[in-house]
């Protein structure tokens, strides 16, 4: 049997532990034998030999006489951090065949592979479950709470665990992913140190020697690290240090872009040994869903360090950043189809590695050309999953960057689209009027239609409905001019909002319907469940809450496929109107609170700028809390805030209840 990891101290405690559980199955006596000392893997049976206290007799190997005093024996054999000596492995699977009594536990980074050696994976100690003001029992109630609490007692009698400390202990076992060396390499240093400090310095105190009767690899957590990596063959060391690059996980896909090596297969076997070593850890896969890779942080940060000691850092984060805007650009399209929900998942999965290639790109030695083109491919992506604050910065970043006109033109595009979500108009404005000059000067009609739209729904925030109305029929020409039918769809919707506005309750109708009828064949729920919303106000216009209602619910489910929740936000407010309208006040205000968490959570006001009638939305939250009352109304206010996306769209929908 084989315990693999990445342990230390705990992969160690685990095997002792193991073997003092085992002593009554194995009468004949257990044997515990550190390899770690060892550099030549010829030692290891006159090692084995020695601990037993036996003399090689005359004539016979070492290997013989070891053999010939096992044999009979039920013993039980623990060889301790074998990942060295590999070259040793036959040499004791060829005892355990002369042995048939006998049993091997062996700690190693990797499997010893010989015949018949069960593998048992020491994975890092469940963490716990949030670093936002967990309880002190909460975090005791989790292995690496509570090995580090143990471990800070034991450096420190005085040493507690309250209220006020449990969020950085949890913050600290978060950081250090559960890895029981870290942990306790930190947790030693509680004798001098409050875990509010050491998390602010938690670098410095795994980098700090601790408890002399260990092995010198042991003393620091870069030191067990570095025994790790120097046990890599050089291609190894070279994909180990590029793959911390990736932030959050990676496929193979994206670790075959940034190895820089003429075969996949190459690629893959690498790969292979590093899982081995357990430097590198397989998440555990979703059905149909891509393989990813990852590894933990404290050992990505590791293998970051020696990439950026290097000269092969910048290269390997081009490369990165080169792969990942391929990926926005191929997906971009997909998104306006009917598998939007599986191609903003994949998106959403490396939601960190975009982070990564956002930071780069506008970084010193970046590509600033490379963001304004990441930027304008995730946009729909940033407006449907709530990454406005980012969008934001990332553009207005890039735009204090030297770029050509065309490019400028999508970095204020998204620096407009972002600004107004956030309710921050007139900037809005200005960057899209920006947007539109530049556009028309790079000769990119489909950026001039994009301007054009923006500056109508801006329009429509300043109650500048007739101007909103020129401004969106003349982005919808241009959208059917570049052939794209869904902006095409979604401004008709925003024509049917001004049209509203102005009065004009027929045309607006009619628009609202033309832009339902156009979203449909495309199968794409974002397109579709902005008209059904749409074609819902239209309704709470005319009073008509029973068909509100039935577009809202449309709406809402379609909003749980995409993870819309700014838009979920808005479809929740609308439908607490349809439930003030049948009279049920806590239903009401449980779905204004859950709007109102939304809000909060994405950091957006939403969009606002069809309001002709506030007291529609208004009237419901006054009726409700004249009919409960203040306490209760708060209450059930509360309440429906601090429910979760999934939790807000079940209630909606009368499939749940609230929390």
């Amino acid at each position: 049997m084989t315990l693999t990891g990445i342990g230390g101290v705990g992969k160690t405690r685990l095997a002792t532990a193991a073997a003092q559980e085992a002593a009554d199955r194995f009468p004949d006596g257990v044997a515990f034998v550190s390899l770690a000392p060892l550099g030549d893997p010829a030692l290891v049976v006159p090692t084995i030999a020695r601990s037993l206290g036996l003399r090689q007799e005359q004539g016979q190997s070492v290997a013989d006489t070891l053999r010939a005093h096992l044999r009979e024996k039920q013993t039980l054999l623990v060889l301790d951090n074998f990942e060295h000596l590999m070259e040793a492995a036959p040499g004791v699977a060829d005892l355990i065949g002369s042995c048939p009594a006998l049993f091997v536990l062996a700690t190693s980074r990797a499997p010893l592979r010989v015949r018949g050696e069960q593998e048992y994976p020491v994975s890092p100690l469940a963490l716990p479950a949030s670093t936002q003001n967990p309880t002190r029992e909460e975090v005791l109630r989790t292995p690496s709470g509570r090995l580090f609490v143990e471990r800070a007692r034991a450096a420190s009698p005085s040493f507690a665990l309250t209220t006020e400390n449990a969020p950085s202990v949890a913050a600290i076992c978060w950081r250090l992913a559960g890895l029981p060396l870290a942990l306790e390499l930190a947790a030693a240093k509680a004798r001098f140190l409050e875990p509010t400090v050491l998390l602010s310095r938690l670098d410095q105190a795994l980098s700090t020697a601790w408890a002399r009767d260990l092995p010198e690899r042991q003393r620091t957590m870069r030191a067990a690290l570095d025994w790790s990596y120097e046990l890599l063959s050089e291609q190894e060391r070279r994909l180990f240090r590029r793959l911390s690059v990736f932030a959050g996980g990676f496929t193979l896909e994206g670790a075959e872009a940034i190895a820089l090596v003429e075969e996949p297969m190459e690629v893959l076997g690498l790969l292979g040994a590093l899982v081995e070593q357990s430097l590198v850890v397989v998440q555990s896969p979703k059905p149909r869903v891509e393989a990813r890779y990852g590894m933990l942080e404290p050992i990505r940060q590791y293998a970051l360090d020696r990439l950026e000691y290097g000269e092969e850092g910048a290269a390997v984060r081009r490369l990165h950043a080169a792969f990942f805007l391929a990926l926005a650009e191929d997906v971009q399209p997909r998104l306006r189809g009917s598998d939007q929900a599986k191609w903003s998942a994949r998106l959403e999965r490396e939601y960190d590695n975009f982070r990564t290639a956002f930071s780069w790109a506008l970084s010193a030695t970046g590509d600033a050309q490379t963001a304004a083109r990441l930027g304008w491919t995730l946009q729909g992506f940033l407006w449907t999953h709530g990454y406005h604050g980012e969008g934001r910065r990332w553009a207005e970043a890039a735009l204090a960057r030297e770029l050509p006109d065309a490019l400028r033109a999508r970095a204020l595009h998204l620096a407009a689209m972002t600004a107004y979500i956030q309710g921050d108009y007139p900037a809005a404005g200005a960057r899209w009027v920006e947007a539109l000059r530049l556009s028309q000067r790079a000769g990119d009609t489909l950026v001039e239609a994009y301007s054009r739209a923006g500056t109508g729904v801006v329009e429509m925030a300043r109650s500048e409905h007739g101007a909103a109305v020129s401004s969106l029929e003349d982005a919808i020409s241009l959208f059917e001019g570049c052939d794209d039918g869904y902006m095409a769809a979604a401004s008709r919707g925003w024509l049917g909002l001004a049209l509203l506005a102005l009065g004009d309750g027929e045309r607006a109708r009619t628009a609202f319907g033309d832009a339902l009828e156009w979203a449909r064949p495309t199968k794409n729920p974002a397109l579709i469940q902005t008209a059904l919303y749409n074609l819902s106000q239209s309704a709470l216009s005319r009073d008509d809450y029973a068909e509100a209602g039935r577009m809202l619910e449309e709406a809402i489910s379609l909003s749980g496929q995409v993870g819309d929740r700014i838009s979920l936000a808005q479809y929740l407010e609308a439908l607490a109107v349809v439930a003030s309208s049948e009279g049920n006040a806590e239903r009401t205000v449980l779905l204004l609170g859950a709007a109102e968490g939304l809000v909060r959570e994405v950091g957006a006001p939403g969009y606002d700028f069809y309001d002709p009638d506030p007291s529609i939305r208004e009237r419901p939250a006054l009726e409700a809390r004249a009919v409960m009352g203040e306490k209760a109304f708060e209450k059930a206010r509360e309440r429906g805030r601090e429910m979760r996306f999934e939790q807000a769209i079940a209630y909606a929908l009368l499939e749940g209840e609230a929390t």
